[in-house]
């Protein structure tokens, strides 16, 4: 009799190789299905190996079950940092089920265990009664149970793996595997491991003292150095990290080994699974003869598969507003919220009696659940005062506790257009809407740059719809004339509010089958969409700012711009107005002769920015003092003056907005008031961020990635001279000035400095000649020696203008593409303007993907760790502003350190580190 062959599928972690490996495929019904059609023709090949000498003659696919184990209880951060399942993903999760079933294979789960678990207890069984047994899966973890009758098979490379391959990638026997796994730690599971000990230390740790224990005990008697103090520190950590990565191979098997006997593979489940799915090519491999049945591998089926047309999403009546209800009895409501459970997602839009979503009144709430099937329920209509007359509706009290069941319910899917606003105002009266869709960042995820209409709903329902939507002005008025929406009545309010409600689940359905077909799924759902509630909650928490340091700065800069005016008025021999561009021209080009004017078409003289950099850069005093003016009464004017006005009478503090689609790379945008402007580097930019303070008993923490887009450039551009200066530590101004000038010094630094960052912008000649006051030809010399000392700059500007033209867009490390329809414009201009901001677009765009993966984390990282006072307040490009108790700064520090350094992993891993500088003080300008 021959030995019976235990195969035991890692079904868990095949699903997500072949997610990865296969195209976005979809199926006749419109679902995702890539992974499930990857897994099926792995189980085939598994199953066309029948009979054969290494064939197995038992099977059983092992999954998980949920996301709770009892590592979870030994190690509540275990697995804590790993992102949700892809979006297109989940429902495949169902699917991929059938398809065992369709095989009529076994399939085991078991709650409170890792699949990991359940092999290597099926193992031990197996191996204990003489079996021979294949754990198909390349997964590191089950290394550890590869013995003599025991290996290991991955499908994606058709590879057979034993104890040789254990030693040759570890460095260690399988039996010792385990030690080295604890002592590197593993940041995808969030096993801490012991820091700064990666595979090979670990290894030459568990090889020179035989056992991690015996390692942390000799600990005190190494050698001085960081790696003893970490091992010494961190000895517990290492022997929790020893117990996580241990599999539990003593649990009561939930079925026989002998029920796994495999005895051929019925055909009519099979075909009807495969007929389902319209797998057609593999539905002709079924009927063919058993010798001609000989399927490629999940990786061979990729290059076979051909991802069928996009599904279109079904056609849809017009929108007809006479279709809509106003819902102003309880069995109305209840009949609304019903259908809403029903439909299992629901469009929601809140309507208010102003735009300030953290003093608004709540006016009213739209729903729909179907094309024409909306709602306007009505809660705070009536006149100006207490004595007007209001209309029928439902206390507003009765329908917020009527729908926060609704809107909380893990099961249905609220769908929103700018839902930070709607989370905001239903937050305010305690309700926390989960889960979400926000359709105008599914839109910016799609279209970045691909138009100027913007995202909004107006025009995406233009665009993509062919719909005009009622404007608010249409309903309210404008001028003197205007009315409140409070004071709208019901029926043009309705048409009004449930229309809104009604195109976004339109949008939403044209998006999310756009996102999944696209590749734009990761950076939705793993980038941008967690970060909506996380900026709602930014925007009402607010930050405190002292009225009377504003009022004091306010004075001084009146002082300033005065004294600035008259200097400006002796270097032009005569008075002007200085805000007057046809005035200045005239000063700097007719009367003081300077070269270089363009008129035009106005025929008055362009001024701006870069011709005053320009004049200065040729000596031009007063193009100079022009500047310092028009900064100064900017700050006066957007700053100091206007944030007075902008204090929230109800707290105290101002409530910046966020715009999650306001810049083209993906950076968050900041209005009313724009605290992203505030510059940086000068002392009244500093004075102005001393205006920005902490409640009393608290400090504020500022935390700024250090030189992030440097850093990414190194890496996504492949400099090794700069991903070694960053990787020492150095400093890369400093490097960047010996490579440049061969000698480091005050004045070689400062321009190496400007001619690091300005690069990355595709800065011109006239532009680094203005910011380093050289002459342009000295510019350019500059940068040609920049691009010879760094060839890998240079290649990848090239190559990032090339495939920018070819397809349209770029894309950041994270998938976010950045479209340029003015890459291929006939003018001049235009076409550089696109490519230069082609350039910088996947730099900068990555570097916002990171610090929004970073506050997406923030939150819960922080109340891990007990934080929960610590409140995130702003996010100025590549700082995040916190406020805290002072007691809690150390703890915070090394929390948000942790986060934003490593935000990126596990979807990108970066060949430089990621720097994070933390300062602490009783205001903003303090925390620098």
């Amino acid at each position: 009799m021959s030995q019976n062959h235990l195969y035991l599928v890692d079904g868990s972690g095949y699903i997500f190789r072949a997610y990865h490996q296969l195209p976005p495929l979809t199926n006749k019904h419109g679902q995702p299905v890539g992974a499930v059609y990857g897994y099926t023709t792995m189980l085939w090949k598994l199953a066309e190996e029948l009979g054969k000498a290494e064939g197995p003659t038992h099977l059983a696919v092992v999954l998980d079950k949920g996301s709770h184990t009892f590592r979870n209880d030994m190690y509540d951060q275990y697995k804590a940092n790993r992102p949700p399942p892809p979006e297109d993903l989940v429902p495949q999760f169902p699917m991929i089920r059938d398809a065992t079933r369709a095989f009529s294979l076994p399939c085991i789960e078991e709650e409170g265990f890792e699949a990991d678990d359940i092999i290597a207890s099926y193992t031990k069984a197996a191996v204990a009664q003489g079996w021979h047994v294949t754990i198909v899966s390349s997964d590191k973890d089950l290394m550890q149970l590869i013995q003599p009758g025991v290996d290991m098979y991955d499908t994606m490379k058709n590879e057979r793996r034993g104890p040789d391959y254990v030693v040759g990638k570890f460095g260690v026997t399988p039996d010792k595997l385990g030690d080295v796994l604890a002592l590197m730690g593993d940041s995808v599971d969030n096993v801490p491991g012991v820091p700064g000990i990666g595979p090979k230390t670990a290894a030459k740790l568990i090889t020179d003292y035989g056992s991690l224990e015996a390692a942390l005990e000799a600990a005190p008697s190494m050698k001085k150095s960081k790696m003893q103090e970490n091992l010494i520190a961190h000895a517990d950590m290492a022997r929790l990290s020893r117990r996580l990565v241990t599999l539990h191979d003593a649990m009561d098997l939930p079925e026989p080994l002998e029920d796994f006997s495999l005895k051929g593979i019925p055909t009519e489940p099979l075909q009807a699974f495969l007929e389902h799915h319209g797998f057609r090519s593999l539905l002709t491999r079924l009927g063919a003869p058993a010798a001609a049945v000989a399927v490629a591998t999940a990786a061979a089926a990729m290059t076979e598969a051909t991802p069928p047309p996009k599904p279109q999403v079904a056609p849809e009546p017009p929108i007809d507003r006479s279709l809509y209800e106003t819902v102003v009895t309880e069995d109305a409501l209840d009949r609304w919220i019903a259908a809403a459970h029903a439909e299992g997602v629901v469009a929601v839009d809140t309507e208010t009696d102003m735009l300030d979503c953290v003093s608004c009144a709540l006016v009213g709430i739209s729903f729909a659940v179907g094309p024409n099937a909306a709602c306007y329920i009505p809660v705070g209509h009536g006149g100006r005062d207490m004595f007007a007359e209001r209309p029928a509706q439902l206390p507003k009290e009765l329908v917020l506790a009527k729908l926060k069941p609704l809107l909380e319910d893990d099961s249905v899917l609220k769908v929103g257009q700018n839902l930070k606003y709607d989370l905001t105002v239903l937050r305010r009266h305690g309700i926390d809407i989960a889960p979400y869709d926000d359709t105008i960042v599914m839109s910016f995820d799609l279209d970045a740059g691909q138009s100027l209409a913007g995202h909004g709903m107006d025009e995406a329902a233009k665009v993509h719809l062919d719909h005009v939507c009622i404007s608010f002005k249409d309903v309210t008025g404008t001028g003197k004339s205007q009315i409140s929406f409070a004071e709208v009545p019901l029926d043009k309010a309705t048409e009004y509010a449930a229309e809104d409600a009604d195109v976004t689940l339109r949008l939403w359905k044209l998006f999310k089958n756009r996102v999944a077909n696209e590749g734009a799924t990761r950076i939705y759902e793993l980038v941008d969409r967690p970060l909506v509630s996380v900026i709602a909650r930014m925007e009402h928490e607010g930050i405190k700012v002292d009225r009377e340091a504003l009022s004091r700065l306010s004075a001084e800069f009146t002082a300033g711009i005065a004294a600035l005016e008259t200097e400006i008025h002796a270097l032009a021999g005569q008075p002007f107005a200085i805000g007057s561009t046809q005035q200045l021209g005239a000063i700097l080009f007719d009367k003081l002769g300077y070269k270089g004017g363009r008129k035009g078409k106005s025929g008055a003289y362009s001024t701006d920015v870069n011709m005053l950099e320009q004049l200065k850069a040729q000596g031009a005093e007063i193009a100079g003092k022009v500047l310092d003016w028009r900064q100064l009464s900017k700050l006066k004017s957007t700053y100091t003056d206007a944030l007075q006005a902008q204090i929230n009478k109800d707290s105290g503090r101002v409530h910046t907005s966020y715009s999650l689609s306001g810049a083209q790379t993906g950076r968050l945008s900041s209005t009313d008031p724009n605290l992203q402007n505030i510059p940086i580097r000068t002392e009244v930019g500093r004075q102005i961020r001393h205006a920005f303070v902490a409640e009393p008993g608290n400090v504020i923490l500022a935390a700024d990635y250090s030189q992030i887009e440097l850093r990414l450039a190194a890496h996504m551009a492949d400099v090794p001279a700069l991903k070694e200066a960053f990787a020492n530590g150095e400093d890369i101004h400093a490097a960047t000035a010996q490579q440049l000038f061969g000698e480091v010094n005050r004045d070689t630094r400062g321009r190496a400095k400007t001619i690091n960052f300005a690069i990355l912008y595709g800065i011109s000649r006239w532009g680094l000649a203005a910011r380093l006051e050289i002459g342009a030809d000295e510019a350019q010399d500059m940068i040609s020696r920049y691009y010879e000392r760094f060839p890998g700059i240079s290649l990848y500007i090239t190559e990032t203008i090339e495939k920018a033209r070819s397809r349209g867009y770029t894309e950041t490390l994270f998938g976010r593409k950045t479209w340029f329809p003015r890459i291929k414009a006939p003018v001049q201009h235009e076409r550089q303007g696109a490519e230069r901001a082609a350039i910088n677009a996947p730099i900068q765009g990555t570097s916002a993907d990171i610090i929004k993966r970073a506050m997406a984390r923030m939150g819960p990282a922080l109340e891990r760790e007990g934080l929960e006072n610590v409140k995130m307040l702003l996010q100025v490009h590549d700082e995040l502003v916190f406020e805290l108790p002072e007691a809690d700064v150390d703890a915070a520090s090394t929390v948000i350190r942790h986060v934003m350094e490593s935000a990126a992993e596990p979807l990108v891993k970066l060949s430089v580190p990621l720097g994070v500088e933390i300062g602490f003080g009783a205001s903003w300008g303090a925390a620098h």
